[in-house]
């Protein structure tokens, strides 16, 4: 029986976010923000199984340090964040990286050698700092300058980043510069990861043009001079930390919408209705509208098994990276070398334990009492996955004792944190574009339901927010489609009886 318009305008639509990370949030605040104009009344719900929101983003202020437990910046490059940070009225609070000292380091024979000025990841936009430089052999400069007149490959689909570089640029290139670099960034093996799905630039830049450094060339060339590594410039951060959007967002949610500590166990549509009925732990059940599900893959794919088995199959497909970040405070005097730069990464073939080390006092302002340093030390991917069941102490040993061989430490850390990040980086295969199109597709066969996070489309910040803002606006439009059907509820947003 079509249900009468007068009783769905007393009946707000309600949807149900799981998963309370940046993610979620973005995606609960883009609801709120929408639902007005788009002639939609909403109960909204956003459940965390956690006892705090954020995820992994966390940060502690003390003694004067400001730690950042999960990411500390995001890129404007991506405007995503930085639009969201503005509507929220933080534009004015966000802080660009140093105007100074923006380059990377890579450990070479137990020493910091710079990369060469204007290499870009993956290759670079001048071979004369290239030639200078002690990273790579004679015979690993002459095969890097090859690329200058090698022909485009051929039309090959996706490929991995480690086959993209070693056949452009060499093998040296690739295990003494590329490979950690793209380890630090993605904590995976570039033999593995997608080039069209990490860093589709380069791929289009040789099937555009053919060589990649001549490319990279004229833009430099039309930007002037470009720091080596990533692209530091393009990274900013919040005066207060991370956690500040974190609880700005949080503000923004109507009374009673947030749900700590309510684990998701089950989803499924409710007998003889399109509406979903979500187990918890608990033992409680909520009917709800709409789902957005805004959870690791293969979170989602339990959640699903019964739901759709063959969409569950795919999401769990998608294997995860795990991490452990260790921040250390010294009294500067204590660092006997500490290299002009915001940090370093190691190459596998250095036979080390940690993947990569920045130095967050040096990259952004007002991070350590004055006089002090803080670094933040990065543990995992397929390097040292075995090291991650150790305990905190035996991070933190491991973390200091490779620091104070690179950096000639001479005294302990004044201030020491862990923080774990169990199987929370997706690892983007070769065709994770294809596969994440295939899900996508799937998911969409399910009225009112929506898929977001970092397993799709991006493993930045700025992506997440993009991926759960995207995910709000495609549930508005199906509610909305499907209320102007039946009769178009008065829009009042807000969110009533959340645990109901």
């Amino acid at each position: 029986m079509t249900e009468p318009a007068t009783v769905l305008a007393s009946c707000p639509r309600r949807v149900a976010i799981v998963g309370g990370g940046i993610t979620g949030l973005a995606a609960a605040h883009r609801l709120v923000e929408l639902s007005a104009s788009a002639g939609v009344s909403l109960d909204l719900i956003l459940l965390e199984a956690g006892d705090r929101l954020g995820g992994t983003i966390t940060t502690e202020q003390t003694g004067g340090y400001l730690i950042e437990g999960g990411p500390d910046s995001f890129l404007t490059e991506k405007p995503w964040a930085g639009a969201l940070c503005d509507r929220l009225g933080l534009g004015q609070s966000l802080r660009p990286t140093r105007d100074v000292h923006r380059r990377t380091f890579l450990v070479r024979r137990d020493r910091l050698e710079p990369l060469p000025e204007g290499f870009q990841v993956l290759a670079p936009s001048r071979l004369g700092p290239v030639w200078r430089s002690p990273l790579l052999s004679w015979r690993g400069k002459l095969r890097m300058a090859l690329e200058l007149v090698l022909p485009r490959g051929r039309e090959r689909g996706d490929e991995s980043v480690g086959s993209f570089v070693a056949r452009r640029l060499g093998g040296e290139a690739l295990e003494r510069i590329a490979q950690p670099l793209v380890s630090a960034i993605y904590t995976g093996d570039p033999w593995a990861i997608s080039l069209a799905a990490t860093m589709p630039r380069f791929l289009e830049m040789e099937r555009r043009h053919g060589s990649v450094i001549r490319t990279l060339r004229r833009t430099t060339d039309r930007r002037g001079r470009s720091a080596s590594g990533p692209r530091w410039n393009m990274f900013v951060t919040l005066a207060g930390g991370m956690m500040d959007l974190v609880h700005a967002l949080a503000r923004r949610m109507p009374p009673g919408t947030v749900g700590l500590g309510r684990r998701v166990t089950s989803l499924a549509r409710a007998t003889g209705s399109l509406r979903w009925r979500v187990g918890l732990a608990d033992g409680a059940a909520i009917s709800a509208d709409g789902i957005i599900l805004a959870v690791p893959a293969p979170a989602a794919a339990r959640l699903l098994s019964d739901t759709d088995a063959e969409l569950s199959r795919m999401l769990d497909a998608i294997p995860y990276a795990s991490s452990a970040l260790v921040t250390l405070g010294y009294r500067a005097e204590a660092i006997g070398r500490l290299p002009d730069g915001f940090g370093f990464v190691v190459p596998d073939g250095e036979g080390r334990t940690i993947l990569a080390c920045t130095f967050s006092s040096i990259k952004f302002a007002d991070r350590a009492p004055e006089g002090d340093i803080l670094l933040r030390v990065f543990i995992g991917g397929r390097r040292q996955h075995g090291l991650l069941g150790e305990d905190d102490t035996t991070l933190a040993a491991v973390a200091e004792r490779e620091i104070k061989d690179l950096l000639a430490v001479s005294a302990a850390p004044r201030l020491v944190r862990v923080h774990r990040h169990p199987a929370a980086m997706p690892v983007y295969l070769v065709d994770h574009l294809k596969r994440a199109a295939a899900i996508r597709a799937q998911a969409a066969q399910h009225r009112r339901l929506a898929l977001a996070g970092n397993a799709f489309g991006g493993v930045g910040l700025s992506d997440c927010v993009r991926s759960g803002e995207e995910a709000a606006e495609r549930m508005l439009e199906a509610l909305r489609e499907e209320t102007s059907a039946r009769g178009k509820p008065p829009a009042v947003a807000g969110a009533l009886d959340p645990v109901g």
